[in-house]
């Protein structure tokens, strides 16, 4: 037997349609109107190809649970090898233009990154170009710390490369997705060194 089911198609003109369900096509229909459940966050996948192993990960909370977790600042997924080092590629998008314009600004938040990832700093060097823009590395004793920021596209290119087992590379993170204010963010972690490579 037909049912009568009254869908809301426009919540601005807030009518409602009387149809008479008859079958599978009134489902779909309705199931495209339907608030869908958030979706959970997506764990960081892990990716080898020829001799080279990937991390990435587009949700920031997922990636920093997993990159917490490892407080020898390494932490690797199931079946993965180890490597002499991680090099943590981050995509800043959407951030405020004059956050990213200072080479002080910059300049301090990197420097700060590494501080509280207890890297150990050697050096630095930063430089602001004319009419926009930020390059600088911080030099530590674990490998670096680089940054290039397009202030005029809200876009920070970051790079943390990182060995042994000391930095708590996931407080670097932390600190600079509070300086930079990123609206979205994406991360990759390239290994260096896989040791079945470097064996070779």
């Amino acid at each position: 037997m037909a049912t009568t089911t009254f869908l809301v198609i426009s919540s601005v003109v807030g009518a409602a349609i009387a149809v008479r369900s008859t079958g599978n096509w009134f489902d779909a229909l309705k199931s495209k109107f339907q608030k869908k459940a958030p979706m959970q966050a997506a764990a960081p996948v892990l990716e080898r190809n020829e001799g080279w192993v990937f991390v990435h990960c587009d949700d920031p909370e997922a990636f920093g649970e997993w990159l917490g977790k490892d407080e020898e600042g390494l932490p690797t997924r199931p079946g993965e090898e180890p490597s002499l080092g991680s090099h943590l590629l981050i995509e800043m998008f959407g951030c405020k233009g004059e956050l990213l314009e200072k080479e002080n600004h910059v300049g301090q938040a990197m420097m700060d990154a590494a501080t509280d990832s207890k890297a150990t700093i050697v050096a630095d060097s930063f430089h602001e170009f004319k009419p926009y823009g930020v390059s600088g590395a911080v030099i530590i004793q674990e490998s670096h710390y680089t940054i290039h920021t397009w202030p005029e596209h809200g876009y920070a290119a970051v790079d943390l490369f990182y060995c042994g087992g000391t930095v708590l590379v996931h407080r670097a993170v932390e600190t600079l997705r509070e300086r930079f204010q990123p609206e979205r963010i994406k991360f990759l972690v390239v290994r260096r060194g896989v040791e079945s490579e470097v064996s070779r």
